[in-house]
């Protein structure tokens, strides 16, 4: 996984902050041009980090994906691993986890933090 900084997170910070959003929206939010924008959509969409959705192929609608979260609760840490979609993945990167335990993961919370 090859980030551009700052655009990169920038576009994930916008669509976090401002929820799912189209590269023109983006553009305007992160400062960066339109062709820039629908040039990392679709390579950060590769990643996992955010998902093209409806309601039409061609709308251009994205929204930021729990991996895509993640990679903004770790962002600091991007230049000092040698392999941050491992990081951003976590421990249990290749087993099934539900919707609620990957949302906390990209909220940073460890399963020990839950009040049983």
């Amino acid at each position: 996984m090859k980030l551009r900084q700052p655009t990169d997170f920038l576009i994930l910070e916008a669509l976090e902050d401002k929820g799912r959003n189209v590269a023109t929206n983006l553009s305007a939010h992160t400062g960066k041009s339109r062709k820039n924008i629908n040039t990392r959509l679709p390579v950060l969409e590769d990643y996992g980090l955010v998902r093209k959705i409806g309601p039409a192929e061609r709308s251009g609608l994205y929204e930021i994906s729990s991996k895509g979260k993640a990679a903004l609760v770790y962002r600091d840490q991007y230049d000092e691993v040698d392999d941050f979609e491992s990081l951003i993945e976590g421990p249990n990167a290749g087993a099934e986890q539900d919707g609620e335990a990957q949302a906390s993961f990209a909220r940073g919370e460890d399963e020990g933090d839950e009040d049983e």
